[in-house]
């Protein structure tokens, strides 16, 4: 067997093994419990996500940057167009 064989074999083999050495054990019981109790309401009001408000301030930070991408390519391209037509001037009518 080729040695770049043998080499792929032993990456493939530890690669397919290495979920298996990864798992662990289930954690034990509490004795106290012994089924999901699902919860109604949370404990402590302050442990809720304000979810509604988060997602509008990401989405507005996102509307905000895209924009201004938008407005930085939309003034260079100006810029380079106004380059562009001042070169033309400078070296003549083309053919």
């Amino acid at each position: 067997m080729k040695p770049i064989a043998r080499l792929l074999l032993v990456v493939i083999t530890l690669f397919a093994a290495a979920p298996l050495a990864a798992q662990q054990p289930p954690p034990p019981k509490p004795a106290a419990q012994d089924a999901f109790v699902p919860v109604d309401t949370p404990n402590n009001q302050q442990e809720t996500i304000p979810a509604q408000r988060l997602v509008g301030i990401a989405y507005g930070l996102i509307w905000v940057l895209l924009l201004g991408y938008v407005w930085s390519v939309r003034s260079r391209l100006a810029r380079v167009e106004r380059e562009m037509e001042a070169l033309g001037r400078r070296t003549g009518p083309a053919r």
